[in-house]
């Protein structure tokens, strides 16, 4: 599905089916070097089974154009005027790694607009290992080893993730090999690494939100250790929010790592 934001054609997978508005809407929100096929099983079921699923390609990524966000708070703007654009007036928001951030940002942002809020491998504050951040300018093809390495628990991929024989490792380097080489304006890389650093709204926003939220955290996640969320965790409780939090037994990837259980958290909590 192609739209016109903010006066640039933005993508969105919507796992086959046109925009329904009496269903409810989910928006999908990727991380850095990535896009909408991370969420490939999770969007194809919700399609499915009665939501409109727009799975965002991020401007300046692969099938979307416009300037990259430079920050969270800008990516989350982009997200309001997706919402604008299709005419949705609620949806619930998804996002993992940088994708998380950005959500928590829009759903504060949007108050009642946001029915739900789900925080995929997120952690606040976010930051960014410099030896990473300088590696994502000078040398992304390092970097994406780095990331891919430090992300997965796992090379074998459950067959309902991506199909059987997978090679989970290399189909995500080639991912971000796409991502990056989309935008010959910008690195998206280094642009991305640097607006989850400098993220610092995210315990005044979670505190905002008017919905409830889940955080999908993954036990051996090295890069957004489930340790790092619980500031997220602690303020929303403080605040009196409703918060669940699952527990998944893979690494910072778990919407391929652990594809169903993930999906089980997703369709659980988007039920209510």
């Amino acid at each position: 599905m192609e739209l016109l934001v903010n006066g640039h054609k933005t993508f969105c997978y919507t796992g086959g089916k046109p925009f329904n508005p009496v269903q409810p809407t989910v928006v999908m929100v990727h991380g850095v070097v990535n896009d909408h096929s991370v969420w490939a099983m999770q969007s194809r079921y919700l399609a499915n089974h009665g939501w409109n699923v727009l799975a965002v390609d991020l401007p300046g990524h692969c099938k979307s154009a416009g300037p990259a966000p430079a920050s969270v708070e800008d990516a989350a703007e982009f997200i309001i005027a997706l919402l604008d654009a299709v005419g949705a007036p609620r949806a619930a928001l998804v996002g993992h790694s940088w994708g998380s951030l950005i959500a928590l940002e829009a759903a504060a942002r949007l108050q009642e607009r946001a029915s739900h809020l789900v925080l995929v491998g997120t952690a606040f504050p976010m930051p960014v290992s410099p030896a990473l951040i300088e590696a994502s300018l000078s040398d992304p093809e390092k970097a994406l080893h780095m990331i891919n390495v430090f992300s997965r628990s796992t090379l074998c991929a459950p067959p309902t993730a991506l199909g059987p024989g997978t090679w989970v490792f290399g189909a995500n380097m080639a991912l971000g090999r796409r991502v990056l080489r989309s935008n010959r304006e910008v690195n998206v890389f280094h642009r991305g690494f640097m607006a989850c650093d400098s993220y610092a709204g995210g315990e005044a926003a979670i505190a905002r939100i008017a919905c409830p939220v889940l955080f999908a955290l993954g036990t051996q996640d090295q890069m957004t250790t489930p340790k790092a969320a619980q500031s997220l965790i602690s303020t929303a409780r403080a605040a009196g929010k409703n918060v669940q939090v699952v527990s998944l037994p893979v690494g910072h990837h778990q919407m391929t790592e652990a594809p169903e259980e993930t999906l089980f958290a997703l369709r659980e909590f988007l039920a209510r």
